[in-house]
């Protein structure tokens, strides 16, 4: 069976059975802080485990894309140096939500892999839990009872394992539960079962079925409310099994992009060689070209499915995984295939070819894809062969010393010049028998992070996202009973509500009297407050109540400096202004009206900016994020290269004639497909969407999409998934203008624009500028110069439309060469007075053995004058020692050359200006040809000019 056939059949067998066919969510899960990617299928469904979230369905299947190379689970080290460790993998899963559990699980299991794939039963190993004391586990037995009871598998086969191997968790908070494994023995003779779980590649592990019934928390394990069921296969591991090979490199899967890392690297074909010791151990150049060949295949695939979910390379967190996979990838590629600088992206179009048809997302950010992995790899290929000398020499030296490790100084500047990561120094040094100093490494790093700190404190954390933060950390249960009904966000904007308590700065919940000055969360039981949500800011407003009427009861005031949402809950962060209150009692809840109004109206612009995007630049722009607040629209895209100043006018154009037309705006809750079905309607790729979805639509109602939703028309308009807030017509806008467009990282682009008066008031500032530099144009040089500095500094401080302000600049432009022609004129006529002086220097220059001894003051002369003056003495006198002084003010400046045969004679400018330097207070060197110094003393120089005749006519005589 070809790997497509393997994939489509287990998803047809689940399906018979009542399973939803689900799509894989992004490697890259940006709903979700605990996980820096996608390691698992059931990270999408982790708020059904969780119970503060559903589906329509009990039952699904899908291929879920994966990555396992940062956090609790990471097989990066691994890759390359056996046949089935990959960063990136497909896992083909199935699910039960509370319905069936292990039987069904079990049973299913066994049919699928013998029935359907052919396995051979005697080949089949299970596993299942042992239990664990510290935990209070019990051993799982009614797994093991059921492995006998409702398969064919040899009871014999049947092993437990301990917490290590046999007791699943996503992430160190969160579902998890006892897990039972089926191995594959593959060995010839079926002697395997002392191999299961050993780490040996003749037995490995095929199918993981989870029993998820616990939620560990910071104080430990917790039974859910419901029992749900977990499975996961590798695609690769299945593929591998079932085309008869020994290795998932061997397979279809792998086969078309390693003849193309040949094809396009030059390398000899990939042998399929398995080194015989592990990562550390020194390979013969055979066994290293292959480990090199699927460590840039299998990074490549990785590479390439992080970039087109959202990741890009950086220095932090998934970035820098990212960064750290990418220039592993072109490390082994460069080094032991002969890959050249800017290799790995033109492998990009086979991953794409190999999974396009399953995840056909990967066609869409083709070339995004390969651009920001061009940009990186020819970044690093800069400093590569440098810091892989730098390694040689101190690998040399540490052979030469008789030592094994090599010092933690030169890990860390590899790290820190040659962009080397840390593992990759230590993969290096193991193939050289050598060691890393990681002890002293790491307290290096610490340095430099506490430097880091240093820098950046004073700072001080964002109030909201530190309580929005500690909240997270509540339990499932506080979740049910303080969720927020915040419907009236798109309604209203005040209303009356219940007091239902408040969270601490550490995110504790009471139910007590709110009181003091510190700052907490209230909670309400229904809200008109919109909480951050996709690229809006949450709002700001008040929530106030009446007096108590006890004595000294006054009115209460609580300020509300931002909104956040924790799943259903709803925070109202900020600090109690007035008054005191017990959860409860009503309260008055209003959001800040002005503030909202500016947001609302940057929102929908924000909508037609998209739309005028993917008109002007192409479909393959994606929304890569957004902040929409008070003050703007921030918006960022996919996009290879700078959007130019004529694309930018388009663009800006776009978003005019929609405004302009004054179009309705309508927003309408609808099932998720449904909208998914509307032609053209965009969504933020990686976004978490419930079954349930706000469409937004800019000139035609909802209804009228959903009535016919694949109609083509339907692509010229603005229609998105979105819970923000949206003005009535587009003709609220007013006016549009981008200010700003720059880059935020590799293939992402980033467009600021203003709306109203503020956009208004930029456009008038162009137009001021603009003014003012066509009145500049009739100015004299002297005062142009002045006036220009003054007007670039203006401009500079100044907010402009992007393409206003690039006119403007290339207006300046034309103006600074204006000022660099008269100056030109100025220094040639200055020039010549310089000329003029060294003439009558000359002149009267003394003589000793045909040298000319020319020494003098020159006022006013700039340095490089002075500079070209004592050049031209040297040549006109043929044999000549110059010493020439220039005074500006309180400076003086002091240059001495001599010409060549005074130099091979044995005298030094240098010399010169150390004997004379002290005497005008100052100092200097140089070169034996030529010499420079300075000083502060004026009123010196003519001692200095007598001093300097008297050394040469000394030394030549």
């Amino acid at each position: 069976m070809k790997s497509r056939q393997i994939r489509q059949s287990f998803l047809r067998f689940f399906e018979e059975r009542g399973h939803a066919i689900v799509p894989s969510s992004p490697v890259v899960p940006l709903d979700d802080p605990t996980l820096m990617f996608t390691n698992a299928g059931m990270n999408q469904f982790k708020d059904v485990f969780l119970a503060t979230g559903s589906r329509d369905f009990k039952r699904a299947a899908d291929t879920q894309k994966c990555i396992r190379a940062g956090g609790k689970h990471n097989d990066l080290d691994d890759v390359g140096h056996d046949g089935y460790h990959h960063t990136f993998f497909e896992m083909l899963g199935n699910w039960s939500f509370g319905d069936y559990f292990k039987r069904e699980a079990i049973e299913w299991a066994w049919e699928l892999l013998t029935g359907v794939y052919g396995i051979p039963a005697e080949r089949l190993h299970a596993t299942y839990f042992a239990g664990d004391e510290a935990d209070g586990l019990e051993p799982d037995l009614e797994a093991r009872d059921l492995w006998r009871e409702v398969t064919g598998i040899n009871p014999g086969q049947v092993h437990a394992f301990g917490k290590k191997d046999n007791f699943w968790e996503m992430a160190d908070t969160g579902p998890c539960g006892p897990c039972s494994e089926i191995h594959v023995d593959l060995t010839p003779d079926l002697s395997g079962a002392r191999l299961v779980n050993a780490d040996d590649a003749r037995v490995f592990e095929l199918w993981n079925l989870v029993f998820i019934q616990f939620n560990r928390t910071a104080k430990g394990l917790a039974p859910l409310p419901a029992r749900h069921v977990d499975t996961g296969m590798g695609l690769e591991r299945l593929t591998t099994v079932l085309q008869g090979q020994r290795s998932n490199y061997d397979t279809d899967l792998f086969a078309g992009l390693l003849e193309e890392i040949r094809r396009v690297t030059g390398a000899p074909a990939y042998g399929g060689t398995l080194p015989s010791g592990g990562p550390g151990v020194p390979h013969t150049d055979e066994e290293q070209r292959d480990v090199a060949y699927r460590i840039v295949a299998d990074h490549l695939r990785c590479l390439v499915f992080a970039i087109t979910d959202g990741a890009q390379p950086g220095n932090e967190g998934r970035g820098y995984v990212v960064r750290r996979i990418l220039r592993r990838a072109y490390r082994y590629g460069h080094q032991f295939l002969g890959g050249h600088r800017a290799f790995l992206h033109k492998l990009v179009p086979a991953v794409v070819e190999e999974m396009g048809d399953a995840f056909p997302e990967l066609r869409r950010s083709r070339d995004l894809v390969a651009g920001a992995i061009r940009e990186e790899e020819e970044s690093f290929a800069r400093t590569l062969d440098q810091g892989l000398r730098m390694f040689e020499v101190a690998a040399t030296t540490a052979a030469g010393h008789h030592l094994k490790t090599i010092p933690a100084e030169v890990a860390f500047k590899l790290h820190d010049t040659y962009g080397f990561p840390f593992d990759l120094t230590t993969i290096i040094a193991a193939e050289r028998g050598l060691e890393v100093d990681e002890q002293g490494f790491d307290e290096l790093m610490e340095q430099a992070r506490e430097r880091a700190r240093q820098g950046a404190r004073g700072a001080g954390e964002d109030l909201a996202r530190e309580l929005k933060h500690a909240a997270a950390a509540n339990e499932p249960a506080f979740f049910e009973r303080t969720a927020t009904d915040d419907g009236a966000k798109w309604e209203t904007l005040e209303l009356e509500t219940e007091f239902a308590g408040w969270l601490d700065a550490e995110g504790r919940f009471h139910e007590g009297a709110l009181e003091g000055p510190e700052p907490c969360a209230v909670l309400l039981r229904r809200t008109p407050f919109y909480s951050e949500a996709g690229g809006q800011v949450g709002d700001a407003g008040r929530i106030t109540w009446a007096a108590d009427g006890s004595e000294g009861g006054a009115e209460g005031v609580f300020e509300v400096l931002d909104t956040q949402k924790v799943q259903d809950t709803v925070l109202h962060v900020g600090r109690l202004a007035a008054g005191r209150r017990a959860p409860g009692t009503t309260v008055r809840a209003a959001v800040a009206a002005g503030r909202r109004g500016l947001i609302t109206v940057n929102h929908t612009a924000t909508h037609l900016l998209n739309l005028g995007l993917r008109e002007v630049l192409g479909d393959h722009v994606q929304q890569k994020g957004s902040l929409v607040d008070d003050e703007k629209t921030r918006f960022d895209f996919s996009h290879a290269g700078p959007v130019t100043a004529d694309e930018v006018e388009r663009v800006e154009r776009a978003v005019g004639e929609r405004v302009a037309a004054g179009l309705a705006v309508d927003a309408e809750v609808v099932e998720l497909d449904r909208a998914l079905a509307i032609h053209g309607i965009r969504a933020v790729f990686g976004e978490s969407y419930g079954r349930r979805v706000r469409v937004v639509s800019i000139g035609a109602p909802v209804a009228e999409l959903l009535a016919d939703p694949e109609a083509a028309r339907w692509y010229e308009y603005s229609v998105e998934l979105c819970g923000g807030n949206h003005l009535a017509t587009t003709e609220q806008v007013g006016e549009f203008a981008l200010v700003a467009e720059e880059a935020v990282a590799k293939g992402i682009r980033r467009l600021v624009g203003l709306t109203g008066e503020a956009a208004r008031g930029a456009r008038a500032a162009a137009e001021r500028l603009a003014g003012e530099a066509e009145r500049l144009s009739d100015a004299g040089g002297e005062e142009m110069a002045g006036a220009l500095t003054a007007l670039r500094a203006a401009a500079a401080e100044a907010t402009l439309p992007v393409a206003e302000r690039r006119r403007l600049e290339e207006r300046f432009e034309t103006l600074q060469g204006r000022v660099h022609e008269h100056e030109r004129h100025q220094a040639a006529a200055g020039w010549e007075q310089v000329r003029a002086r060294a003439e009558a220097l000359l002149a009267g220059a003394q003589r000793a053995d045909g040298t000319a001894i020319v020494v003098g003051e020159i006022p006013g002369a700039p340095a490089d004058q002075l500079r070209q003056a004592v050049d031209w003495l040297r040549q006109k006198a043929g044999s000549a020692a110059v010493l020439l002084i220039a005074t500006s003010g309180e400076k003086i400046t002091l240059l001495a050359g001599f010409s060549p045969d005074l130099v091979e004679g044995g005298l030094a400018a240098n010399r010169l200006i150390r004997e004379i330097a002290p005497l005008v207070g100052g100092s200097g060197g140089g070169r034996p040809d030529f010499a420079q110094g300075g000083g502060k003393d004026a009123a010196r120089v003519p001692e200095a000019l007598d001093r300097a005749a008297t050394w040469l006519r000394e030394q030549l005589s």
